[in-house]
């Protein structure tokens, strides 16, 4: 049968038009054979133009924000509370844990302060819980009964209050210990009255004597109760000047932080919030990328070593792929300006898919080599057989990519644009650059035939048994779609970080607790009384733990608990004046030591007297842990009984500026209650349920929500869309309605097997590995259209042939390739490579045995 008969038959004596469109690539190739060197050097030249853009244009925009378009009604909302309190965007959280409530204070200032020193570089450093206004009114937001108990405790410790701030060093601090002493002796100090400063003072005195420091919980003494966990928790809210053509945009300001901690030998520290959560998770995946892509690296030459048996046909293949890589880069730059965190992903999807059409034709031309016997002969001839399906895959890949660009979710619309010229970049080198660098290698001859005949009798038995195949698949495709009731969707971006980076588990952490709970969400209302009525209605719902406003910072039963403080206040206040008497000197200072041990007396006195006997500096450690903290609970005193009543009109500026906008407006913020379910769950229902009461909602909880689904209904709308196109292309090239659904059936069952996969095995489904479906299906339609291909030219012993030993490589592969991205420390990273890897396989088994039987049963005869 010619050539030209074996193009018409199929279609009733008209032209193939995929062997038509074929006949581009053989003038492809031809031209490349004739003119190598030309064909090189023109490549080079434009290779030289990509790499000087991508060199001196290269542009990389982190803000991920900018993912998605601003118009969405959830951004709007976002946008608008971003405007009303800027001060409260792109935040770091810096959380000091310490063992006392003075010494958290110490370090949170000082830190604070330093921050505050480096305007170039932080725009804002506040200290939500602390400042003048809190030190004066902080007991007007207790209980009206802690309230009154710590005023008496107070009154209580009249005497030895003012005889330290009589004499507020280590000589007056002794001297107190002597008189509770004496006391005791006395028996006019009850013991269990003074033993918890003994105590701590006994610690810090042996701790001294170690060279340690151990300051005692004054505040936990002077009120009488151990403080609660968020006592002893500072933050600090560093709002840093990010640079978003860095991948980790805050990674200045945080070195800084940690640097000014260090230098003032403040730790630990810890960093959370969105800047160092997103600064973590980009660094996580550039630390994987590297590892990812040497692995990815040598998996490939392997497996092409495996496909090619030979160096001087693999090295024009990894030319292809580095020079591919290098002009969609700068086409990505011309098209998009800056790349972002998604659409920088063309390289491994260049690397995974964009190699497929060089393996293609490479195994091809070995095959023509070994019947053909020339170079350039076996060049043109595999142009002829595998040109028709390379050009049709290259195509319906290439549209499959493109489908992504009009959905609002920008990030892949981006990467759908780059990738999918990078595909038909990567067909057009290996139609061009490809046989002019094997012409010039001067591969060996073929010493035998590249295919697999042992595979000839499984061809055999999907023939034979095609029909009994077939309904195996469908019964397959029906426990799939079954399966995929247990399928999920994880929607929270928490979980596609790495659980053991810091930012991740602080904020967990965090969570934990209702009043530090950074899963909040916002509500802009018209004014204050607006957000207090709001507040009252989202405060009844289930899902919410508390609310908070403006109104909220006006302490309740003011009267009863300021007149306590008075009452304090009348008594206390001239015990607390501060001394004149000069400070001492060393000697002094053990004097009034060894004085204060004679009449302790026990373990207390002992401990005294032995640090009246040692050295200087272990006195001098002993007054660091004891003086400062002391100090400190003085001044709190001092202030707190100073308290005044407190109005909205009296509230702190940079207090009323977080709740309370220039031209009235008021924000509620709402806190998710802790309910039965995964984090993701709760989250979810959090959301929803304030949505129902204010749709305006805005917040992690919000976002993660409507992201999800813009995200998701993206995908939709792309694989609607790459049905679509690819449906179309593969009728405008087959002429077949039946053949373009036989060239897409197995990919629907490697497709389902996939989702029951993830249903049943896992991973879940979750906004990283998302990417894998439309994925599978650009790749997957190829492996399908080389099959369909070659079964209209004739060839029916499929599974034996040289094409099959091609797309078993080109999966394999891109498997490799993309199976190293499981190696990645980023979960979200690590889940696409599995679900990635998991959908090739499952193509290529449904392309290999599956696709046969379909097209003896349902495709034209030749």
């Amino acid at each position: 049968m010619s050539r030209r008969q074996n193009e018409l038959e199929p279609f009733g004596g008209r032209a193939d038009p995929a062997v038509s469109l074929g006949g581009v690539v053989v003038a492809l190739v031809g031209r490349s054979v004739r003119f190598p060197w030309t064909t090189v050097l023109l490549s080079l030249l434009v290779t030289a133009a990509a790499l000087w853009l991508l060199v001196t244009r290269f542009a990389l925009d982190s803000n991920v924000t900018r993912l998605f378009p601003q118009d969405l009604p959830w951004r709007l909302a976002e946008r608008q509370m971003e405007q009303a309190f800027p001060q409260r965007q792109d935040l770091i959280l810096v959380v000091l844990d310490r063992t006392t409530p003075s010494e958290a204070d110490r370090d949170a200032e000082a830190l604070a302060e330093a921050l505050r020193a480096r305007p170039q570089l932080f725009r804002t450093v506040r200290r939500p819980d602390a400042g003048a206004f809190w030190r004066q009114h902080g007991l007007l937001f207790l209980e009206t009964g802690e309230v009154r108990a710590v005023t008496e405790r107070l009154v209580e410790a009249q005497p030895w209050l003012g005889t330290v701030a009589a004499d507020p060093s280590l000589r007056g601090f002794a001297g107190l210990l002597r008189l509770m002493g004496e006391g005791m002796q006395r028996g006019e100090t009850p013991p269990e009255r003074v033993r918890p400063i003994l105590e701590a003072t006994e610690a810090a005195a042996r701790a001294a004597l170690e060279g340690r420091v151990a300051p005692p919980d004054w505040q936990g003494l002077m009120t009488g109760r151990a403080p609660a966990p968020l006592e002893l928790r500072r933050l600090i809210l560093v709002q840093p000047a990010l640079d978003y053509g860095q991948l980790s945009s805050g990674a200045d300001a945080t070195a800084v932080i940690r640097g000014e901690a260090a230098r003032l030998g403040i730790g630990p520290i810890r960093l959370t919030g969105p800047v160092p959560m997103a600064d973590e998770e980009f660094a996580t995946v550039a630390d994987g990328a590297v590892e990812s892509t040497v692995v990815s690296f040598v998996l490939v030459g392997l497996l092409l070593w495996k496909a090619l048996r030979s160096f001087r046909l693999i090295w024009p293949l990894l030319t292809l792929v580095v020079l591919g890589l290098i002009w969609t880069g700068g086409f990505g730059i011309l098209a998009v300006g800056r790349f972002n965190p998604l659409s920088i992903a063309f390289a491994v999807l260049f690397i995974g898919i964009g190699v497929d059409f060089g393996i293609q034709y490479a195994v091809q031309y070995r095959a023509e080599r070994a019947r053909a016997g020339g170079t350039s002969d076996a060049l043109r001839a595999a142009a002829r057989t595998a040109g028709p399906g390379m050009t049709l895959a290259a195509l319906a890949v290439a549209s499959s990519f493109f489908a992504f660009m009009p959905t609002d979710y920008k990030g892949v619309a981006e990467l759908g644009l780059i990738a999918g010229v990078g595909m038909l970049i990567g067909w057009w080198l290996a139609m061009t650059l490809l046989p002019a660098l094997i012409l010039l290698a001067r591969p060996r001859d073929e010493a035998r035939e590249v295919g697999y005949p042992m595979l000839g009798p499984v061809d055999e038995f999907l023939s034979r048994y095609a029909r009994a195949v077939a309904v195996l698949g469908g019964i397959v495709a029906l426990g799939c779609i079954i399966a995929l009731s247990q399928l999920r969707f994880d929607t929270n971006p928490i979980n596609l970080r790495d659980p053991g980076a810091e930012s991740v588990a602080t904020w967990r952490d965090l969570a934990r607790d209702k009043d530090t709970n950074p899963n909040t969400l916002d509500v802009l209302t018209p004014g204050p009384e607006a957000a207090a009525a709001l507040a009252a209605r989202l405060g009844a719902l289930r899902e919410v733990a508390r609310t908070t406003t403006l109104t909220d910072f006006v302490p309740a039963d003011q009267e009863a608990k300021l007149a306590l403080i008075e009452d304090a206040a009348m008594l206390l206040g001239p015990t607390l004046v501060p001394g004149t008497e000069a400070p001492p000197t060393d000697a002094q200072s053990a004097a009034a030591l060894r004085r204060a041990g004679v009449a302790l007396g026990g373990s207390v006195g002992e401990a005294l007297r032995a640090l009246a006997a040692g050295t200087e500096a272990q006195r001098a450690t002993f007054a660091q842990a004891i003086l400062p903290g002391l100090a400190d609970i003085l001044g709190k005193v001092r202030d707190m009984l100073a308290a005044k009543p407190v109005t909205l009109e009296s509230l702190p500026e940079d207090l009323r500026a977080d709740w309370l906008t220039a031209d009235g407006r008021a924000r509620v913020e709402v806190a998710p209650a802790s309910l039965p379910g995964d984090e993701t769950e709760q989250l979810r229902r959090f959301a929803r349920a304030v949505q129902t009461v204010a749709p305006g909602a805005v917040g992690l909880a919000t976002s993660s929500l409507e992201s999800s689904a813009t995200i998701e209904w993206a995908f939709v709308q792309s694989g609607i869309l790459a049905v679509v196109l690819v449906m179309v292309l593969l009728w405008l090239a087959l002429r077949s309605v039946r053949l373009s659904l036989l060239a897409v059936a197995p990919l629907a069952l490697a497709g389902l097997l996939t989702l029951a996969h993830c249903a049943l095995l896992g991973p879940d489904l979750n906004l990283a590995n998302i990417i894998a479906l439309p994925l599978l299906f650009g790749q997957g339609v190829a492996y399908d259209i080389y099959f369909v291909a070659a079964w209209k030219q004739g060839r029916r012993d499929l599974l034996a042939s040289p094409l099959n030993r091609a797309v078993i490589y080109s999966a394999i592969t891109n498997a490799a390739a993309f199976g190293a991205l499981a190696l990645s420390p980023h979960p979200g990273t690590a889940s696409m490579g599995v679900v990635l890897s998991m959908s090739l396989v499952y193509s290529l088994l449904c392309v290999m045995l599956v696709l046969p039987p379909l097209l003896k049963l349902f495709a034209s005869r030749s």
